[in-house]
């Protein structure tokens, strides 16, 4: 196995149980349906981080389950933002320390503000990229709760 991720440097500290997934992947084919059928698992379990910016409170993450939609309306309104758009891709990893497929939660160069879809609470199995593209860490979402200190909203359709 690679080495650690700041991610997983972040759960080993917290003692939170987990297990990492190497997968191929492909500059074409990052998307969560793709990457969720490679390490076995349905679109739902796999939870896709996203890099916004508010209008009032600058940049933010977003994090929602891969086979549904971030509802913008209703992030900028439970983030105090009356309009949030994604971040261009050239910027993200100026801003998180990560690149495009390899966005994770957690270990962002900077604490932004986290939202996280409130289904995650109750799911005993997610994966969450590991910090670089080919790999996925599993635990359970109460655990992704904890250790990202996210706010769980209703933030995707």
């Amino acid at each position: 196995m690679s080495n650690k991720t700041n991610a997983c440097r972040i759960l080993d500290s917290l003692h939170i149980a987990y297990s990492l997934h190497e997968y191929e992947w492909d500059e074409d084919q990052l998307d969560a349906a793709t990457v969720a059928a490679k390490v076995e698992l349905q679109p739902s379990q796999l939870y896709k981080t996203l890099i916004l910016k508010g209008d009032k409170t600058g940049v933010l993450a977003a994090c929602i389950p891969g086979d549904q939609e971030l509802n913008l309306k209703s992030l900028a309104s439970v983030s105090g933002n009356k309009k949030i758009e994604m971040v261009p891709v050239k910027d993200i990893q100026s801003l998180t320390g990560y690149i495009r497929g390899g966005v994770s939660p957690l270990g962002m160069k900077k604490k932004y503000p986290f939202y996280l879809h409130a289904t995650v609470e109750s799911m005993e199995l997610v994966s969450i990229s590991g910090g670089r593209r080919g790999l996925q860490i599993f635990l359970r979402g109460e655990d992704l709760v904890t250790a990202s200190e996210g706010r769980l909203v209703d933030i995707a359709y």
